[in-house]
């Protein structure tokens, strides 16, 4: 009977030990212990506290145990009880102990469930516009989470009274507070906000010019913005682009209420790549709410088959040298050729580190497609975020090709091998995932604590949706090949939601999307259309325009949301130009 107690008890202990470690070190299939706990030291005191006074509880209450036990026997011995009697006492004893063991880990446990992490896929999801800020930086002051109770759905009567709550940020560091101090609102996306973007950043600065107050509110359905309890396709009608505008006019109805804002106070919404288009889209359906917008890298066409976002990669990349983007091309044929045979296949496992052999695979046209496309993805987010002094910036044009020029290395599948370690390496991947069925699986969980969850889920589903944005590469003889063409994308949205969501389905919503905005042609004043020239997202944004009311800033050699973000000694001149127009059209909006 001890025996088996002890061991119950050691299980328990063991696994109190492996949550709290899993829940520190945040691992996931890397046990370098000593390196994540010389990297998370700071961090090592406060997340194991409840855990040190449970397990300290434990081993209080089974000394307690003890002494009591051996008091009591001698007691009983004393009293001459028969033997029978002095079994049960132990048993009972010993019985109490293990119940309290469980008891607390099971506090632990729920303590921590809905503190558990997500973690993002190996690859950006379908059409993903804004990898900026992934990697979100930690604010000098960690800004207060406050809570604003909102309708879940906007448009049907019945159900404008289920609430839930949705979170913002507030800076009110340069606030003048006067009758006509402007209010600076950034619409969260497809992403969790993060505190950092309601302390640096652009706006930020000009808040400080103009003394506004600065909000920052997180997208239904993202980060802790939680309407319903999971992610099912039948609660994943109330994610849309409509509904998170409507958000955004009952927040600002909210704010002037609860903030005793006067009719002069100016709203201002400020957003980049899918949220610039969100704050275009609200100056156009709420400009009795919101005076004026800047709109950032913002895709304001939606279009099923984005196939010009890899031909802008492929020019961005000419910008280092013409050999850069031919070996690009070369090393993609070259992983065609090594395909056909068992060695190449080996050579390739080898070349790009992947989970599992290629040679399993190499038949199967799901995994080959996803194996190019995902490749193809993670090249693509170094043009996408080129330089953009942001939180998450890493690797960049520069520094992939000159890998790629770089003959003494290998063949160009070589080379394009350690920019694939390169990549892995920032996105803090352990190898190359690549299996189709094993992305759709984990696509599919609808729970709020799964990986998807963070935010891929929910924006594929936008996608499928709303938008498309799918980023094919069509031509066998292209830079990238003709592995992932339109069909492969439509596929994960019918194997991920409904077999509803085929080809016609696609086509029939993108098409209400641009009849709902205006597509390249939107009926707005007061926005000022903000792109980079390296951004391939530029391509279904408003570049140019002749119309007075549509005022553009392109700015050559910069990249997503460049504009955005916080502003360094080392930005081009021609972005510092633009940050200095947008400042410009700020104050003009202001005075008027």
């Amino acid at each position: 009977m001890y025996i088996h107690i002890s061991i119950a008890k050691a299980g328990v202990i063991i696994c109190m030990l492996i949550i709290s470690t899993v829940k520190v070190f945040n691992i996931k299939g890397d046990f370098n212990l000593f390196q994540r706990l010389k990297k998370n030291l700071p961090y090592f005191q406060p997340k194991f506290s409840r855990f040190i006074i449970i397990f300290l509880i434990v081993c209080i209450s089974k000394i307690y145990n003890q002494v009591f036990l051996f008091l009591s026997l001698n007691t009983l011995i004393a009293m001459e009880a028969n033997e029978l009697f002095v079994s049960r006492v132990v048993s009972t004893l010993s019985s109490y102990r293990m119940y309290l063991a469980v008891i607390f880990l099971l506090m632990f446990v729920f303590d921590n469930l809905d503190k558990t992490t997500a973690f993002r896929n190996g690859h950006r999801a379908i059409g993903e516009p804004s990898r900026w800020n992934l990697i979100p930086d930690t604010p000098e002051e960690p800004a207060e989470e406050n809570w604003f109770l909102q309708t879940l759905d906007h448009f049907d009567k019945e159900k404008q009274q289920v609430k839930w709550n949705q979170l913002y940020y507030i800076n009110d560091t340069f606030y003048r507070n006067d009758s006509d101090a402007p209010i600076f609102l950034t619409i969260g996306g497809e992403l969790p906000i993060s505190p950092r973007w309601v302390t640096k950043g652009t706006w930020i600065r000009f808040a400080e010019r103009f003394g506004a107050i600065c909000f920052h509110l997180e997208h239904r359905f993202y980060g802790k913005s939680r309407p319903k309890c999971d992610l099912s396709f039948e609660n994943l009608q109330y994610l849309s682009s409509k509904q998170a505008l409507a958000d955004v006019a009952n927040f600002i109805q909210g704010m002037n209420k609860k903030y005793n804002f006067t009719a002069k106070q100016k709203w201002i919404v400020f957003g980049g790549s899918y949220p610039g288009a969100l704050a275009a889209w609200a100056r156009e359906k709420y400009p009795h709410l919101i005076y004026g917008a800047i709109s950032s890298s913002a895709p304001l066409l939606a279009k099923v088959d984005f196939y010009e976002y890899l031909q802008l990669v492929k020019a961005s990349f000419e910008t280092h040298s013409a050999s850069c983007l031919k070996a690009f091309g070369s090393a993609f044929a070259e992983i065609e050729t090594l395909l056909r045979n068992e060695i190449g296949q080996r050579d390739l496992d080898e070349h790009f580190n992947t989970c599992t052999p290629i040679m399993e695979s190499a038949n199967n046209s799901l995994d080959m497609s996803n194996f190019f496309q995902a490749l193809t993805d993670n090249i693509a987010g170094v043009v996408q975020s080129n330089k953009n002094n942001g939180p998450d910036a890493g690797c960049n044009i520069d520094d992939v090709c000159n890998v790629m020029v770089n003959t003494t290395i290998g063949p160009p599948v070589a080379r394009l091998g350690i920019v694939s370690g390169m990549l892995l390496e920032e996105y803090k991947e352990k190898c190359f995932d690549y299996k189709y069925d094993k992305m759709i699986t984990g696509m599919r969980n609808i729970s709020w604590y799964a990986k998807a969850a963070n935010w891929t889920r929910q924006w594929t589903y936008q996608t499928c949706n709303e938008f498309g944005f799918y980023q094919t590469s069509n031509n066998k003889n292209d830079t990238f090949g003709d592995r992932f063409k339109i069909d492969f994308f439509i596929k994960q949205c019918m194997d991920i939601y409904s077999e509803s969501m085929d080809a016609k389905y696609l086509e029939h919503v993108v098409s209400q999307t641009n009849q709902n905005y205006g597509g390249l042609n939107p009926n707005t004043t007061n926005v000022l259309y903000v792109h980079g020239s390296i951004d391939p997202w530029h391509a279904l944004g408003l570049t140019t325009s002749k119309n007075p009311n549509l005022p553009t800033i392109f700015i050559e050699g910069t990249a997503h949301c460049a504009d955005m973000h916080e502003p360094a000694k080392t930005d081009p001149p021609q972005l510092v130009e633009a940050r200095n127009k947008i400042a410009e059209y700020l104050a003009q909006l202001l005075e008027n």
